[in-house]
């Protein structure tokens, strides 16, 4: 397999952009913050909300197995919703780039956290095979939804 055609700080602001760019053309205008913003990446407002919404956009190459995974640290209340960006490897897994926006209080309750006696007690996870399993109902969720997308049969 070729080397890709971009660093991974290029691959991480092209997802920031499309994330913002998804969800200004579902309605909620959105922007990338500046490079190395504390806590967030990309700032959404949503009609009748006046708080703005703060978004960390994370993004994965698909990866199968343990040692690809996303990870946070629960303590973290810099940000109000994740977005995850899945693109696809060219072997195995999707054809097809997936987004998955959810709020914090989803993943802080749905991801993987280690035991309390753990160094990495603070630090929540999900393996990247398995995200599409563990928040389904947020794919495509570019209208932030609390509870998710419903998609039709």
């Amino acid at each position: 397999m070729s080397p890709r055609p971009y660093t991974t700080k290029q691959m991480g602001d092209a997802c920031e952009m499309l994330v913002a760019s998804e969800l200004t053309l579902a309605g909620v205008p959105a922007m990338k913050m500046p490079d190395n913003w504390p806590g967030y990446d990309v700032i959404a407002q949503l009609k009748d909300v006046a708080a703005p919404q703060r978004i960390s956009v994370k993004s994965r190459t698909f990866k199968r197995g343990k040692d690809a995974y996303v990870e946070y640290n629960v303590k973290d209340n810099n940000f109000d919703w994740m977005a995850i960006l899945l693109l696809p490897n060219g072997n195995e897994g999707p054809t097809k780039r997936q987004f998955f926006i959810f709020p914090k209080a989803i993943s802080d309750v749905r991801f993987y956290r280690s035991g309390p006696k753990t160094k990495w007690h603070d630090i929540m996870s999900v393996q990247v095979d398995r995200i599409a399993l563990v928040i389904s109902e947020f794919e495509d969720n570019f209208i932030l939804s609390a509870t998710g997308t419903v998609k039709p049969n």
